[in-house]
């Protein structure tokens, strides 16, 4: 189907759509199905009917919709969805109707370029692996751990043992407990993100959730392994995608921390991850968050983190993005009660042609709020890029509120690219608050102290490099998951600073 052509199905979903709207139905009743099939040919009059939604509605924004909806009917695991998994699809494919697929000349994507996606040939991966797929996913982990490949979470390589009575970790369809399914049902879709945000909703398998009871502490952090199996070679156009889509519930004084590790791809194979991340950490609760891209340098990762912190709680989060051709995370925290803690660390490296970009909103609404951001890049390739928009609202409620973010950026090689965009909007008046931002590239100054006693140029320029990242990389909480992206970032710095050596 072209990009640019509607079909008579897409005419149908539109058309259903205007018509219960124009009875004033409710949601429930108004649901989009994009697959409907249409039993009457559309009269002549259907194009002066549908004219507004026309104009509103992304003819290839709803075949992307249709594509995914058609593969999770294709499955039997879609047949009878769990009411919040249905909610979340409902929800997302009423959204998509007004979305449109995004450009540069829109102000978030001013500086990322989302057209590699839009010009392949996008197909859902619509099946759980197979044992033959397992053979590439590593064992290699110290943690209690679930696997997930392709987007399908996969049990036969999950090791859960251990954790503390009444935390559950697993699949929504499989979750027998009413009251905790009464209580994810108060959180889905209460969250509106982006195209790609709504995209996943329509397009996940199941829901993985992690849930956390009241009082609970959960000493070791478990490990959520997002491996990309299926991929096309490069110049095929073809671009497999999976929608995995978590969402985690730490209840009141709850603690617990864990480790989201994306992999996959040998080589510069092609796939597109669209991930969702969403969190509810409840009052005086804890959550410790690490997170780690090494995704093929020929894939598209998308990553969407929302956090809803109430009264007293404490999240951290230590991010290091390197892999992608085209990487984007986009960040939401909301602060939705007083004495609350918000810190992110977040270290992105572009050595190839790619881009990596961070963008990341944090809301607060209440006294005494605390934010510590600080945001690193290192560029190091002549077509690499990073984007860094950052905003922090600080509103009229939010008095005594301390918010202070940093961005540093470092730039290797002639013609490397960095946007920033550090924002601060700040309503009340009884505040501490302050951001900043820096570019550069390594000081010879320091180049000169290492060469004054006897470094070479070479390991002078790897020393000051690895330094600058360390400081985000150490603040990683757990040593296993520290140490492996101390070593990874090793192997990549090698052939940047010979080049520029």
């Amino acid at each position: 189907m072209s990009s640019s052509t509607l079909t008579p199905n897409l005419l149908q979903t539109i058309s259903t759509q205007f018509h219960s709207l124009s009875h004033h139905q409710t949601p429930s009743t108004s649901r989009i199905l994009f697959n409907r099939k249409s039993k009457h040919p559309i009269s002549s009059k259907s194009p002066s009917i549908l004219t507004p939604y026309a104009a509103l509605s992304d003819p290839f924004v709803l075949q992307i919709a249709e594509t995914f909806e058609d593969s999770l009917s294709s499955s039997s695991s879609s047949s009878s969805a769990p009411l919040p998994l249905q909610k979340l699809r409902d929800s997302s494919s009423e959204t998509l109707l007004s979305l449109s697929w995004p450009t540069r000349k829109d102000e978030p994507y001013r500086f990322t370029d989302t057209s590699y996606i839009k010009s392949s040939e996008i197909q859902p991966i619509t099946n759980p692996p197979q044992e033959s797929d397992f053979s590439s996913v590593s064992e290699d982990t110290h943690l209690p751990n679930i696997t997930i490949i392709d987007g399908y979470l996969v049990e036969t390589l999950s090791g859960l043992s251990g954790l503390p009575e009444g935390v559950y970790v697993g699949s929504l369809s499989k979750l027998s407990s009413e009251g905790i399914l009464k209580r994810l049902s108060e959180f889905v879709s209460n969250v509106e993100g982006d195209l790609f945000w709504s995209l996943n909703g329509v397009g996940a398998p199941d829901l993985i959730v992690v849930y956390v009871p009241e009082g609970c502490r959960v000493n070791a952090p478990l490990n959520l392994r997002y491996c990309s199996v299926k991929g096309s070679d490069v110049g095929s156009n073809t671009l497999p995608v999976s929608n995995p889509r978590v969402l985690m519930l730490v209840e009141k004084g709850g603690e617990v921390g864990i480790v989201e590790e994306f992999v996959g791809g040998d080589g510069n194979k092609c796939y597109w991850t669209n991930s969702v991340l969403e969190v509810i950490i409840g009052e005086g609760a804890t959550f410790s968050h690490s997170y780690v891209q090494t995704q093929s340098l020929g894939a598209a990762h998308i990553k969407w983190t929302s956090i809803r912190q109430e009264s007293a709680s404490t999240y951290k989060l230590v991010e290091f993005s390197s892999g992608g051709k085209l990487s984007r995370h986009n960040l939401h925290v909301q602060q939705v009660g007083p004495d609350t803690v918000t810190e992110l660390s977040t270290l992105h490296l572009s050595i190839n042609d790619q881009t990596q970009d961070l963008h990341s909103s944090l809301i607060l609404d209440h006294p005494r709020g605390y934010t510590n951001q600080l945001h690193k890049c290192i560029v190091g390739h002549p077509r690499g890029q990073a984007v860094f928009d950052g905003n922090v609202r600080v509103n009229r409620y939010a008095q005594q509120t301390d918010a202070g973010q940093l961005t540093r950026s470092l730039l290797l090689v002639p013609q490397a690219t960095v946007n920033v965009k550090p924002n601060l909007q700040i309503i009340a008046d009884d505040v501490k608050c302050s951001h900043g931002a820096a570019i550069s590239d390594l000081e010879e100054d320091q180049l000169f102290y290492f060469q004054a006693r006897g470094i070479d140029l070479e390991t002078a320029r790897k020393a000051l490099i690895y330094s600058f990242g360390a400081e985000v990389i150490d603040r990683i909480p757990f040593a296993y998951v520290r140490e492996k992206a101390k070593s990874h970032i090793a192997e990549l710095l090698v052939p940047t600073v010979k080049s520029i050596a």
